[in-house]
């Protein structure tokens, strides 16, 4: 096979959906102009009453007026919360104080008490207590965050209280214990876990970069160790599973003379206490069937399969020499991470300022779970004299969120999933475009004769460049399709939520079985994603066919598809344990002053953990980064290797690409050039 037919040029693929990709970006970023010219974003990141009024914003009434005060803060735990954005508790300023409203609090007002009151007493009473401490009050002692009141929680020798007291009356009248509430003195923990993080961001970052060089290792040893850390687990696994074999048979036989321990397991039933079925021989039958059945399983497949386990093994080594040739595509995830960002943010931003566009919607809230009248609109100006308040008491006219009634007003709805279906599909282009660019690369390796001197020059760069010039469109129709699927799964798991409390079995079944079914296919639209990415890359065909020649060829190789996922998959596992669980281990011991050596170089901690976790973490993450390069390596080798044996027979005008330890393997030889036996001839004279 030519090769300039793994160039990926075969001429710009799907054009129509590259044209509609364009557009839907030129939409996308009129929908977002749309939405800052209209959208307040001061709506969602300042705090408002309940009427919908700013606190401590020039060139509004409450300029002055800089803190939000909650009359029963314990209400804000209500799952109301969740669904309105909003606490079920009055917030409103000024004036309007006779329904026990909290508000917002005077600049000055809060200079001169140097703390926020909370009460529910009159309103005269309410301003006072926020200029003289000693005021009598009825909630406890508060501290700001973000503009807002929240109790302020001290441990006074080992106990826990506010404001000095361990009672307080919860807005009810009811007296409620400051340890009743389950409460933790989070505000003292949280200030040492920062002070941890600031004494120990430096060794926080070396155990990364420790991390980073161990990954980078553990990716170019393979081609050395592959094969003996493979079979070394497999024959661990082996001896483990035959060790489990012996025991339940010397625990069978010691049961076998005892009395009562010849009952069966059907005759004694279900038991709370398992240990009662330990006492049974029949038990001890059962384990052992299972793990002799087990032993025999993996013994027929490692012999029936044990060509296929070294040709898997020898792609990952072959991997691993890529990765070595190519070093540039380890760091490329970093440009995937930097455009994802740019999506992200780009989503949340227009979200933002969608949701913050109109007039202020009030809806009534209330404490009673079973009220009626919950999350339907009303007037605040008229609601005390409405029949909610006698039906539901307790319930309150409260700001909701932002509306309105003109077109675009009443289509912020459909704008909102508009900008989610076109976030999915720009993150999923974007994943797209790595995976092909990865793959371009490594068939570049690959489809080089002589190796590393046929590789071309930048061959990452080239790559992506042949990407987004020639198959933008197909790029953009996988990732279309993808992006529908997880719409709807999103949109499924809305239903559900909304359906949690319906008593309606055959629909909750049904959603249950969509769900599923919904999974299953995006699962298999990525793995055909990505193999039609790689055939993209090498033939440069548009994404059905790619998508077809792919899965056909996977079909025909099934065998060697499910040996070579399962060792590949097992091996990066083991991995990313190895290194973050090295890793780990080594930040333990230092951070526990362990090793002497360095034992003056530690800081002093609060919590060893916290910068222990943030290490193991980390060093997942970054091992994760790391070894799914590796992966699409290995997966774009596999095919370009499957291509190989059905396209090429060795011969001088179709030679093989394949390195010579897989052509050892299947007993493959390449035959000479005229000229190379010449040159050979002279060689051994």
């Amino acid at each position: 096979m030519q090769k300039n037919k793994k160039s990926g040029r075969g001429g710009c693929t799907d054009v129509l959906c590259c044209v509609i990709f364009v557009i839907v970006i030129l939409g996308y970023i009129v929908l977002g102009t749309v939405a800052w010219m209209h959208g307040d974003p001061r709506k969602v990141v300042y705090p408002t009453d309940s009427y919908g009024q700013f606190c401590g914003q020039q060139g509004t009434p409450n300029a002055n007026k800089a803190i939000l005060f909650y009359f029963n803060i314990l209400q804000c735990a209500n799952p109301t919360v969740l669904i309105n954005l909003q606490c079920p508790t009055t917030q409103v300023i000024q004036t309007l104080f006779a329904n026990h409203l909290s508000f917002c609090l005077s600049w000055i007002a809060l200079y001169l008490a140097l703390a926020c009151f909370v009460t529910d007493a009159s309103v005269s009473l309410v301003y006072l207590s926020c200029v003289y401490p000693s005021a009598q009050t009825d909630l406890p002692l508060t501290s700001t965050f973000l503009q807002r009141c929240f109790p302020d929680f001290i441990t006074r020798n080992g106990t826990l209280t506010v404001a000095n007291q361990t009672s307080f009356k919860d807005g009810h009248g009811k007296i409620r214990i400051v340890l009743s509430t389950n409460l933790l003195d989070a505000k003292e923990v949280g200030i040492k876990i920062f002070e941890d993080y600031a004494s120990s961001w430096f060794w926080i970052l070396i155990g990364l970069v420790i991390s980073m060089l161990v990954s980078l290792i553990f990716i170019l040893l393979p081609r050395f160790t592959a094969g003996v850390l493979f079979w070394m687990v497999i024959f661990g696994v082996i001896a483990a599973v035959g060790y489990g074999i012996w025991h339940c048979y010397w625990e069978y036989s010691s049961l076998k003379g005892k009395p009562d321990s010849d009952i069966t397991i059907p005759d004694i039933g279900f038991q709370t206490d398992f240990r009662v079925y330990l006492q049974l021989s029949q038990t001890w039958l059962i384990f052992m069937i299972s793990l002799a059945v087990i032993e025999a399983i993996i013994i027929l497949v490692l012999i029936f399969l044990r060509n296929r386990v070294r040709i898997a093994i020898a792609l990952l080594k072959e991997g691993s020499k890529a990765i070595g040739c190519i070093m540039s595509t380890l760091f490329y995830p970093i440009i995937t991470f930097l455009l994802l960002a740019i999506c992200i943010a780009y989503w949340a931003v227009t979200a933002v300022f969608l949701a913050s566009s109109g007039d202020a919607v009030y809806k009534v809230m209330s404490t009673l779970p079973n009220c009626k009248y919950t999350n339907l609109t009303c007037d605040p100006e008229t609601f005390s004299q409405s029949n909610v308040t006698k039906l539901c008491p307790g319930s309150q006219c409260t700001f909701a969120f932002y509306g309105g009634e003109s077109l675009y007003h009443r289509y912020i709805f459909v704008l909102q999933l508009c900008n989610l279906l076109v976030f999915l599909w720009l993150v999923n282009f974007t994943i797209a475009l790595g995976q092909c660019t990865l793959a371009g690369a490594f068939a570049s390796y690959y489809w080089a004769l002589r190796k590393p001197a046929d590789i071309p020059p930048c061959p990452l760069a080239s790559s992506f460049g042949r990407a987004l010039r020639y198959h933008t469109g197909s790029l953009a129709f996988g990732a279309l399709i993808l992006s529908i699927v997880q719409f709807i799964r999103i949109i499924l798991e809305y239903l559900d939520h909304k359906l949690k409390g319906a008593h309606n079995a055959f629909t909750r079944f049904l959603l249950c079985c969509l769900k599923c079914c919904f999974w299953c296919l995006e699962h298999f639209i990525k793995f055909m994603n990505r193999n039609a990415y790689i055939m993209i890359s090498i033939y440069g065909k548009n994404f059905c066919g790619s998508a077809r020649d792919a899965f056909f060829l996977l079909m025909r190789n099934v065998m060697r598809v499910a040996v070579l996922d399962k060792v590949t998959d097992f091996l990066l596992f083991l991995g990313k344990l190895l290194i973050s669980g090295s890793v780990g281990v080594l930040a333990f011991f230092f951070f526990t002053r362990q090793i002497p050596v360095i034992q003056q170089e530690v800081p002093s901690l609060n919590y060893y953990w916290v910068p222990l976790l943030t290490v193991i973490f980390g060093s997942y993450m970054i091992a994760h980064g790391f070894f799914n390069v590796y992966a699409m390596c290995v997966d774009t080798l596999f095919l370009c290797f499957l291509l190989d044996l059905e396209k090429n027979d060795g011969s001088v005008s179709r030679p093989y690409y394949m390195g010579s330890s897989l052509r050892a393997i299947l007993n493959k030889k390449n035959h000479k050039r005229p000229e190379e036996k010449k040159i050979g001839r002279q060689q051994k004279k």
